[in-house]
């Protein structure tokens, strides 16, 4: 299992408006593919939305997100997210063993 970290600084005044697009469109396009997403916070102080999206495998990584890409629910968002974030910071993260 791999869970991906992804940092989004959202541009100034829009967190609102992307918090309600993340609910109501892009959580429900990963999900629907099978893509769970497991957790979400703000860091208000630095204008960031912090998410974890799980895939059951490294190697499943790619093609999923290929998938996301290119699947209606995303594409029905059209440029939405991307005028939302100033900056993206993504991180593969698997458990370690203890």
């Amino acid at each position: 299992m791999v869970d991906q970290m992804r940092t989004y600084t959202i541009n100034k005044g829009m967190m609102e408006s992307w918090q309600k697009l993340f609910e109501t469109g892009i959580k429900p396009a990963h999900e629907a593919l099978g893509i769970p997403v497991v957790a979400t916070w703000v860091n208000a102080d630095h204008n960031q939305f912090i998410w974890v999206r799980r895939f059951a495998d490294g190697d499943d990584v790619p093609a999923k997100e290929d998938e996301f890409r290119n699947s209606a629910g995303f594409k029905s968002l059209g440029d939405q997210p991307s005028s939302h974030i100033a900056r993206m910071d993504v991180q593969n993260l698997e458990k370690g063993a203890l």
